[in-house]
């Protein structure tokens, strides 16, 4: 049976990207799609395209009023929560590409997910390269002393860092702390251009005209560097392929597996 498929953001930069997706996968059904400007509208028509027999609902409550198996939300850091609880609590999976949540969001997300016996899967970045960048940086990580996060993205991005930047210096904080010989506190002038501290890691954002998303992390040595960097294009393409390998496997999974890098290489 095909997986049934419910796209909240489903006319967003990425959100419509998603759903293409999901029509094309024959083994995928597009059963939800959840944008409140074009509700009522045919998804297909709402996306520049023909009919597709489906309307847009302008809630995630009356999108799942449909037989659904998976919720995919590309929507935003002030709705995702409210519509995974309201999934979760229909007995839905859940697949998270919206950033803005917090490591106290995702463990209260994982007990309720357990409670219910099922699976979500949430990661800042659903690319199959920025997953690669991630998945090398813990691993240098292991083996390097110091390290600093450098954050890019577009100048209309209200959040910082990143969901994939958030993400990785969490998990990079876990493997050890960096060392940082002048801490912020002590830093004389400017204390604050030192960056956020995320978990043992130093992290500098800049938001500008010509950045979509990307990341780098730096690590340093005596005479010598290591930079790990990721750029994303203007397309939301590159999303697309582990967003839908996230929700085929998340009909395996019990509770929150946090990171495409955790289903491609085990971690």
């Amino acid at each position: 049976m095909a997986i049934r498929i419910c796209v909240a953001g489903a006319t967003g930069w990425t959100g419509s990207e998603i759903v293409r997706g999901v029509l094309a996968a024959p083994d995928l059904e597009l059963t939800g799609a959840v944008a409140r400007r074009a509700a009522g509208q045919d998804i297909g028509v709402a996306l520049g395209g023909d009919p597709v027999g489906l309307k847009v609902s302008a809630s995630v409550a009356e999108a799942l009023e449909a037989e659904t198996d998976v919720l995919i939300d590309y929507t935003s850091p002030q709705a995702v929560r409210g519509h995974l609880e309201t999934a979760l609590g229909r007995g839905v999976r859940a697949i998270v590409g919206t950033s803005g949540l917090q490591a106290a969001d995702y463990a209260e997300i994982d007990e309720l997910a357990r409670a219910k016996g099922l699976g979500v899967i949430a990661s800042g970045n659903f690319s199959i390269t920025a997953s690669l960048a991630k998945h090398l940086s813990l691993l240098a990580a292991r083996h390097l002393p110091s390290w600093e996060i450098i954050d890019y993205a577009s100048a209309s991005k209200v959040d910082a860092p990143s969901g994939s930047v958030q993400e990785l210096a969490e998990e990079m904080g876990a493997v050890k702390r960096p060392e940082i010989p002048v801490r912020q506190e002590e830093t004389l002038v400017a204390p604050r251009t030192r960056g956020g501290n995320i978990n043992g890691t130093q992290v500098h954002a800049v938001r500008l005209p010509s950045f979509v998303i990307a990341f780098e992390t730096i690590f340093g040595l005596p005479d010598e560097r290591l930079t790990i960097r990721h750029d994303a294009g203007s397309g939301a393409e590159p999303y697309v392929g582990g967003t839908l390998l996230a929700a085929r496997r998340v009909m395996e999974i019990q509770g929150l597996v946090r990171g495409l890098d955790r289903l491609l290489f085990d971690a």
